[in-house]
């Protein structure tokens, strides 16, 4: 199965003040909320608010992918064309990896473990 669009990862300087935005201007059901990632019910992607950092600024967005087999696909990177900037490793239950995309942006992989 091919990649499926999972999350938009926005990167915040305020993390209550883009929240609020998100949810009470423009109407977004809160997932949860932490200081540094919440998140919000956007249908089958998930629009995430993540802490900005020296190497993700504010308002950068990140995208990020679900596949079905992150291993596999790590696996076959030199046949695949596959930048990994981050190989893939095991957080919150599951397999998380980064790659980069043509214009050079970073995209998150995911899969299970």
């Amino acid at each position: 199965m091919a990649p499926r669009l999972s999350y938009a990862i926005k990167f915040v300087a305020d993390m209550d003040k883009a929240v609020a935005f998100h949810r009470d201007t423009l109407g977004l059901a809160l997932k949860f909320q932490s200081p540094e990632w919440s998140e919000f019910v956007t249908g089958e992607t998930s629009l995430a608010l993540h802490a900005a950092s020296r190497g993700n600024p504010a308002g950068s967005v990140e995208l990020g992918f679900a596949v079905d087999d992150l291993k596999a696909l790590y696996a076959t990177r030199a046949s695949n064309g596959l930048d990994f900037v981050e190989a893939p490793h095991e957080l919150h239950g599951m397999l998380l990896a980064k790659v980069r995309d043509s214009e050079g942006a970073a995209c998150s992989l995911s899969g299970p473990v």
